[in-house]
């Protein structure tokens, strides 16, 4: 049952900015001191023989054990997943430190190959477990309260049931599955080695991307153009990754007979096709009040007729550019969680002082940001690029909630404790949203509050509506590609095809817009991840709703929820706050908040 944790990113020690502050870095010795550790090479030791061993001790023999065997063996098999993960995490977390660094890239490649070797004889556990008659294990749920607790592990596993191949098929593809590893791995080197140059200045990805919310427009324009010919130097290698990893997601998904390409990543986030299309018809038929309306205004704020693609995150004119400091980063952060319940506070303090978190941009270091939960008997790391923008710290709170909900639901143990994708986010946008509410009753003036309340609406249209009109350009791809190769140009067509229709008509589109689908991770690491963005974002904007209709015990039942893991379904864990996912009218309730911002904004207008 072993699982690749999500990439998870090392770099040089103590880096100092003049305006930012001492920016915390990884300390990594909580997983292993070093590459060379005598307990990796130790654990990489057991972790070959327990493989073995419970190939041994269990294969052909499932459908004999009673409850407390079946229960023996799920520990072993949960022990298994912990050692994995941990030096899967150690070896994935240093590489991301340095992406370009040989030796780190080798060590992780390394590490992989020996684990998924080792772990192949596991495969059966999972063919013979779904041969299991369900009467039989209802019988041995009702005889043992410790084996019922896996029962959603089970439950998710077997999920998968209709699906599956044969014993020796389903080896062959997991010896395989090192080749997909390899296309990823060919599309973030490539990523990570992009040259750009504006005015003179040779940077990485990060930073050009980070030219498109400064306030000079010129510079902003100069950035897009950049990205445009260097992604257009680079589409036949893009492209090519894609053409490669949806036909082979194409012919995985045949052979196992999935009726479409979403039905693996629904079954996954343990969410119901229907649930995904409300929420997806919701924000689709939302467009023009939401981010048709609201770009609207901000292209008047702009003094612009037409807004261009570098003008989509552009800051507002009468925004003060001013630099937040880490220590103020921090502080803002803890205030809004420990505001919300003291109890928060307290999770989140140790993430800051113990080196739980890698804040600075460096070279090599992987773009973007993230919270890796490592195994449940260590603890999180956080990883930021943290450049002093209000936004950055946003995403410190984000990732924060990401940690916050790791810890409360290590408990669960390696095999219950992760959350299904649809819930994953829950933490980290609600942590976002108290964060921007401490803010927002902050701002001393109209103007400082209508940058704030554009910056949430901003967030929001990125995270619901940007995330959905992603996902309609996969489920175009996935389509399209059944039909054959694509070229560079036809999957610029498909990416164009959802950008006008997701921003409305304050846009025009300038040449070579049309490639920036190729720079986008998600589509290459885990498709259709991206509906898991805008579902948490309409499952907070709800629950934040509820929060402030009736805010009496509303902290005890979230953190039941936060510490439920993936123990639990949504429709069981959103049952206390009264609310329901398959209802259409939950998706309006969490979308006319956005819209109910934007009343906001415009009557500030006058």
């Amino acid at each position: 049952m072993f699982h690749h944790p999500q990439p998870a990113y090392d770099a040089n020690a103590g880096s100092g900015d003049d305006n930012l502050g001492q920016l915390p870095e990884w300390d990594l010795t909580d997983l292993y001191a070093s590459p060379d550790a005598p307990e990796l090479k130790r654990d990489l030791d057991w972790l070959e023989k327990a493989c073995a061993d419970f190939a041994n001790d269990y294969e052909g023999k499932l459908a004999d054990l009673d409850a407390n065997g079946l229960l023996e063996c799920i520990k072993r098999d949960e022990k298994i997943s912990n050692i994995a993960g941990r030096i899967m995490s150690f070896a994935g977390l240093r590489y991301h430190q340095q992406t370009t660094d040989g030796e780190r890239a080798k060590f992780l490649s390394d590490c992989q190959e020996k684990i998924t070797n080792y772990t192949t004889p596991l495969v059966f556990f999972t063919l013979e477990l779904n041969r299991l008659e369900e009467e039989a294990l209802a019988a041995m749920y009702a005889e043992s309260a410790d084996l019922a607790r896996y029962k959603p592990v089970l439950d998710r596993i077997r999920a998968m049931k209709p699906y599956q191949l044969s014993d020796e098929l389903e080896k062959f593809l997991h010896d395989l599955g090192v080749v997909g590893d390899a296309w990823e791995r060919l599309f973030d080197e490539t990523i990570a080695g992009l040259s750009f140059t504006v005015d003179g200045e040779d940077m990485g990805i990060e930073a050009t991307l980070n030219l498109l919310t400064e306030q000079d427009r010129s510079k902003r324009e100069a950035a897009a153009h950049e990205l445009a010919r260097v992604f257009g130097q680079n589409i036949r290698t893009f492209a090519r990754v894609h053409n490669t990893s949806a036909k082979e997601k194409e012919v995985i998904d045949r052979w196992r007979g999935m009726p479409t390409p979403q039905t693996g990543r629904h079954l996954s986030n343990d969410v119901e096709p229907e649930v995904v299309e409300a929420l997806r018809e919701a924000v689709v038929a939302a467009y023009p009040k939401l981010s048709h309306r609201y770009y609207e205004l901000k292209r008047k704020w702009l003094g612009l007729d037409r807004m261009q693609v570098w003008d989509r995150n552009a800051p507002l004119p009468i925004e003060d550019s001013k630099i937040v400091d880490w220590d103020s980063a921090r502080d803002i952060v803890m205030e809004a969680y420990s505001a919300f319940d003291p109890r928060m506070g307290d999770l989140a303090n140790p993430f800051f002082s113990n080196g739980w978190i890698d804040a600075g941009v460096k070279p090599g270091k992987a773009p973007g940001a993230f919270a890796h939960p490592t195994v449940t008997d260590v603890h999180p790391y956080v990883m930021l690029n943290y450049l002093g923008k209000p936004r950055d710290v946003m995403t410190l709170a984000h990732e924060l909630g990401h940690g916050v909900h790791q810890v409360l639901a290590a408990d669960q143990g390696e095999l219950l404790a992760s959350t299904p994708l649809t819930l994953a986010e829950t933490a980290s946008v609600f942590g976002e949203m108290l964060t921007f509410r401490k803010m927002l009753d902050k701002a001393k003036t109209d103007t400082e509050r209508k940058v704030l309340l554009a910056g949430k609406v901003e967030d929001m249209i990125n995270t619901v509506v940007r995330q959905i009109a992603f996902y309609d350009f996969e489920c175009k791809l996935h389509a399209a590609r059944r039909g054959g190769e694509l070229t560079p140009n036809d999957i610029n067509d498909l990416w164009m095809s959802v950008q006008a229709e997701s921003l409305g008509p304050a846009f025009e589109f300038m040449d070579g817009y049309e490639t920036f689908w190729a720079y986008i991770p998600h589509f290459v690491h885990s498709p259709f991840y991206v509906y898991a963005y805008a579902f948490g974002d309409g499952l907070v904007n709800a629950l934040y709703a509820v929060y402030e209709e009736t805010p009496e015990g509303f902290q005890d039942k979230y953190f039941d929820m936060l510490k439920a893991g993936g123990s639990k379904h949504h429709k069981e864990l959103l049952a206390p706050f009264g609310l329901d996912a398959s209802d259409p009218a939950f998706w309006d309730k969490g979308l006319s908040m956005i819209s109910g911002l934007i009343d906001e904004l415009e009557a500030m207008e006058g």
